[in-house]
């Protein structure tokens, strides 16, 4: 073999080697871009359409914020409404829906509560205290309501159940008047599945009241975190 043949073979498979080697990172970086692709969670936002936009719409509409016709088109309005739920609840009003504003508007876990540790007779419990300390106020009060509630059983000056909390003497006077007998509002229920869902419109309160209806001193120098319909929630 001639020096030239052998210098021709040598640049072949180093021009083979090359378009080899290219290849393969190719292939790399189409599948780490695909990985990449896989791992962003889906969110709807301005442009979207589909179920889940409805969903959110009808929710909002619910909630009061959405006002027009529920079509699963994610436009200016959807988008408007969907900021001002977010800045109610402390979320980065930005107008698009992804997992944690699903989470607080109750979408996430589908028609019934993901909380494991709480059985039907919880949320049937959780539903009748919302609906004799809430009936009348908004559906996003009577959530607040039932968040306190499971913020109290987390909390460790509280006892560790719906129930334990809700029979804590004097905790709840509902309890212990004619609203405790009354039939569970439609709403109520559905509100305690929301708030066992993980939605907290109190911002995390362990206390509420309405202000007029009581003159309790306690309760009036507790620390105000918001205010939603007649209640005030508290620290």
């Amino acid at each position: 073999m001639t020096v030239y043949k052998a210098f021709r073979n040598f640049y072949i498979f180093l021009l083979v080697l090359a378009i080899a080697l290219g290849a393969g990172t190719a292939g790399i970086v189409g599948y780490k871009l695909c990985y990449k692709d896989q791992a962003v969670y889906a969110v709807s936002k301005y442009g979207s359409s589909g179920d889940e936009v409805r969903r959110i719409q009808q929710k909002l509409k619910d909630l009061g914020y959405y006002k027009d016709r529920v079509d699963g088109i994610y436009g200016t309005n959807t988008q408007s409404a969907v900021k001002s739920f977010q800045r109610n609840v402390g979320l980065t009003a930005d107008g698009i829906v992804g997992n944690a504003t699903l989470l607080y508007l109750g979408l996430s876990g589908g028609s019934t509560a993901n909380n494991t540790s709480y059985s039907d007779a919880d949320v049937q419990l959780l539903g009748k205290v919302i609906s004799a300390e809430a009936r009348g106020e908004s559906y996003e009060g009577q959530v607040a309501v039932g968040a306190v509630i499971l913020n109290r059983v987390a909390h460790s000056s509280f006892p560790d159940s719906i129930s334990g909390v809700v029979y804590q003497n004097g905790a709840f006077s509902c309890v212990n008047d004619s609203n405790w007998y009354q039939p569970i509002s439609g709403t109520s229920k559905k509100a305690a599945i929301d708030a066992l869902n993980g939605w907290d419109p109190s911002g995390g309160a362990i206390y509420y009241f309405n202000p007029a209806k009581t003159n309790d001193k306690f309760m009036h120098s507790r620390p105000v975190i918001t205010v939603i319909g007649s209640h005030k929630f508290c620290k």
